[in-house]
């Protein structure tokens, strides 16, 4: 559980630093509006900013294996927009099975986001390819 959040922790910890130090220089609007970025990217960077994953069921939509930090996932989450919920985003550091899974697909390493489509997997694809896939013509 820690891993998943080690990187947006580390982010806001830094804003708090920075902001801390801009502070002690006098420039407090400064501070603010650095630690308002920082707190920004920590959620950008945290599992927050993706769809909950849903259990593995039956369905036939689209499979999403990220890890949280992945900046690949993040800008495959940011491209499709509201698209995004069409897809089941299985998170790989939460889920050894799907973890396996991706290995298998790659071929031996955790390569993220890894789209699996109609029973075929396709790593990192290009997200306006999945939003294809993924919205009726």
């Amino acid at each position: 559980m820690l891993r998943r959040w080690s990187a947006a922790v580390l982010t806001a910890i830094c804003g708090v630093l920075i902001a801390a130090a801009k502070i002690s220089d006098g420039a407090p609007g400064t501070a603010a509006l650095l630690m308002a970025g920082f707190l920004v990217l920590g959620f950008v960077l945290s599992p927050l900013a993706f769809p909950r994953a849903t259990a593995a069921a039956a369905d036939d939509r689209p499979v999403v294996y990220w890890r949280p930090g992945c900046v690949f996932c993040l800008r495959l989450r940011a491209r499709l927009g509201a698209d995004a919920d069409r897809l089941r985003w299985v998170d790989i550091w939460k889920d050894p099975a799907a973890a396996a899974t991706v290995r298998e697909i790659t071929g031996g390493d955790e390569t993220v986001p890894t789209v699996v489509i109609g029973g075929q997997g396709h790593v990192n694809p290009d997200p306006s390819w999945v939003r294809d896939q993924i919205v009726p013509a």
